[in-house]
């Protein structure tokens, strides 16, 4: 027998129920959950995928044929202005293959996996450390940084998590601290001199964006009572944390250069950190893991994306409670979430995100072949949430007031009769027992009804991937 907890299982904590996914989480909906938090192993679909240090010598081969190109299409002009952009770069199509392939493997991981609530986890931490893709210099490290810095952590400690994000070249490019130069730092001096020969020498200095967004969007908070010299203390401290070069003696994405590095004693939070180079940044972020901010802010924001848009305070408050307790033990926050009997109850519906619809109906219908997850993500870009492309690194928003509008609806018909076409008919497929597989007996009786009318297949599913019912994760 199906149980209403395996519903919610599947559905609110998990991506969605694929086809006899309810009969195997069966009477024990909350080990189901638990045994996904455990230690994982990389997943092979990924093993062929180019590096992060591949992606940043491919994407400097291609910055080095622009140039040339430049170059000769001034040449042939007889121009002297080089910034004339050229008609074609081969290296382009490269790399937009590159991305595109990574979107459409990670699609496929998603929709084909039995461990969603693992792999809602890493999506969770994707849009909680979002970059975006709109940013052509950050385009390629997306994915890679998904893969390759957070579902290695996404239920381990939050401070190796945090460390693995902000030293990943996605993050460095996408907030640019990989240009940042300490005032006092050799870099600063030797380009000192430089300028008193040559005014217009180009001038790089302290960049805070990098610092601004770990403090304010993920760690600390906005209310976390820090204030701007903070932030500026925390910038100095990351300095020269920047990315490898072709010709750099590493095959990681990562690379600290001690020359770009502010020196001296940087005083954050009330705390003086006298640490030397890339070890002083480290300590700071560190701490601000296991700050009282940071797993409050956390813990809220786990809860709103796994409970409720308004979860309940004691619920936050005993997962922030285990966060400081366990030293930012993910797992361990998470099971207390899922122990908790306020994270099972009705009052705990979600709105269905654009990526959450989408992931929620190529499950219930069994579409992973690649055509139709790259129809998918076209799907997802028209109904507001194309992938790796959030408008500020806040993120995409995770409540029901940024998804639910008229519109947005009205396009979900549209997004759920085009999946729907795309589904195979097979013998004893029908609307009815697709529905049973992924909502249970969610499935109410005017939703029932219109199955029951449906003239096709096709035309069944359509209506219910487009029902009230399949926009919660209930």
């Amino acid at each position: 027998m199906v149980t209403q907890q395996a519903v919610t299982a599947a559905n609110r904590f998990g991506l969605g129920a694929r086809e006899d996914e309810l009969a195997t989480i069966g009477q024990d909906p909350r080990g189901w959950l638990r045994m996904q938090l455990a230690p994982a192993p990389a997943l092979e679909a990924f093993n062929d995928l180019p590096s992060s240090a591949a992606y940043l010598r491919l994407y400097a081969q291609i910055q080095q044929q622009r140039r040339q190109a430049r170059e000769r299409t001034a040449a042939a002009e007889g121009a002297a202005d080089t910034n004339v952009e050229p008609k074609r770069v081969g290296g382009r199509n490269a790399l937009r293959q590159a991305l595109q392939n990574e979107l459409v493997l990670r699609q496929g991981v998603a929709v084909t996996s039995a461990v969603s609530f693992r792999e809602r986890l890493v999506r969770f931490w994707s849009n909680h450390f979002a970059i975006s893709i709109d940013k052509r210099i950050a385009a390629l490290f997306a994915a890679p940084m998904e893969r390759e810095a957070i579902r290695p952590h996404a239920t381990g400690r939050f401070a190796d998590l945090l460390l693995a994000v902000e030293r990943h070249p996605g993050m460095l490019l996408y907030l640019d601290n990989a240009q940042s130069i300490g005032r006092d730092s050799k870099f600063a001096q030797r380009a000192a001199r430089r300028a008193e020969k040559n005014p217009k020498a180009r001038q790089r200095g302290l960049n805070e964006n990098l610092a601004r967004e770990i403090m304010e969007l993920h760690t600390l908070g906005v209310n976390a009572g820090y204030s701007q010299d903070d932030v500026v203390e925390f910038a100095k401290a990351i300095t020269g944390w920047s990315v490898s070069r072709p010709n750099d003696a590493t095959e990681e994405g990562f690379v600290f250069r001690g020359f770009a590095h502010e020196p001296g004693v940087r005083h954050v939070l009330g705390q003086s950190y006298r640490q030397q180079g890339e070890a002083q940044g480290v300590a700071i972020l560190r701490d601000f893991a296991v700050h009282p901010a940071t797993a409050h802010h956390l813990s809220l924001k786990l809860a709103r994306h796994f409970v409720a848009d308004e979860p309940p305070a004691d619920l936050v408050a005993q997962m922030a409670r285990t966060w400081q307790t366990t030293g930012g033990d993910i797992a361990q926050v998470c099971r207390t979430m899922l122990e908790h009997p306020l994270a099972w109850t009705d009052a705990g519906c979600k709105f269905k995100t654009p990526d959450d619809f989408c992931m929620s109906a190529l499950r219930a219908c069994g579409l992973d072949d690649r055509p139709t997850l790259t129809v998918s993500l076209r799907l997802q870009a028209q109904l507001g949430q194309p992938v790796f492309q959030p408008r500020s690194p806040a993120g995409f928003g995770d409540v029901a007031a940024d998804w639910g509008g008229p519109d947005a609806l009205f396009k979900r018909v549209q997004a759920a009769q085009t999946l729907a076409d795309r589904l195979q008919t097979v013998d004893g497929l029908t609307p009815l027992r697709l529905a049973a597989a992924a909502l249970g007996e969610r499935v109410d009786g005017q939703t029932t009804a219109a199955l029951r009318r449906a003239e096709s297949v096709q035309q069944g599913v359509a209506l219910l991937l487009a029902s009230p019912i399949f926009q919660w994760r209930a």
